[in-house]
């Protein structure tokens, strides 16, 4: 755990407690209709919990298609074709 000097404690608790004063005062100022929704709305989220991990996919499969212009380059076909000898 890192440590912190006393100075920057109290800093980082009245930081908090300014915070927490400013969603106070945002939620007194929002109309209690729209409170009410908000909060409801969080509720839900929570409710929900955190996404599922997408499936993990095939080896060697990038996430994401390459940008214009760095496509992969085709396998190069032999100029000549051998000859079975």
């Amino acid at each position: 755990m890192t440590k912190h000097s006393k100075r920057e404690r109290d800093r980082r608790a009245a930081e908090t407690e300014r915070v927490k004063q400013i969603e106070a005062a945002w939620q007194g100022s929002v109309p209690p209709a729209t409170a009410r929704a908000f909060a409801l709305g969080v509720e839900a989220a929570r409710a929900r919990g955190p996404e599922t991990r997408p499936p993990d996919m095939a080896p060697g499969t990038r996430p994401n298609p390459p940008r214009p212009g760095h496509e992969p380059r085709p396998p190069k076909e032999p100029a000549r074709p051998r000859r079975n000898g």
